[in-house]
């Protein structure tokens, strides 16, 4: 290459350049039909992405998380950060809890729970709460 003039010698290193870089592995773009499940599910995400972050919103909520030490921001950070379909998740089973369930229902669901499972692990013998089920010999 040294033989070339200098004007000369420019432009076949421009070209070589302008060769090695159009001769690089590009990626291969891809167009997929997108179907209307796809649209749908991806509207209904966002709807309830929206529907949760104003639950979140409420002073009512805002007042048992920060009960709770949890922070809201975080909470809203979190709530972006997770997939379309643990959105809808969440959403479904927002729409299945009881709107105004009695408090001491909930508490009282609650021990009765408490109480199932520490007869149960008396019966297999884990615990021993209650004499009566496994008498000491």
């Amino acid at each position: 290459m040294s033989s070339y003039p200098g004007p000369l010698r420019a432009i076949v290193l421009t070209i070589v350049a302008a060769m090695f870089v159009t001769s690089l592995p590009v990626g291969v773009a891809r167009a997929d039909l997108v179907t209307t499940e796809q649209v749908v599910d991806a509207k209904a995400a966002a709807s309830n992405r929206d529907r949760l972050a104003a639950v979140l919103l409420r002073d009512d909520v805002r007042q048992q998380m920060e009960a709770l030490g949890v922070d809201r921001e975080e909470a809203m950070a979190r709530l972006a950060s997770l997939s379309d379909r643990e959105i809808q998740q969440i959403a479904g089973k927002l729409d299945e809890l009881p709107a105004g369930q009695n408090f001491i229902a909930g508490v009282l669901i609650i021990a009765g729970a408490v109480l199932l499972a520490l007869v149960i692990l008396d019966l297999v013998g884990v615990t021993d709460v209650f004499t009566f089920i496994n008498p000491v010999t």
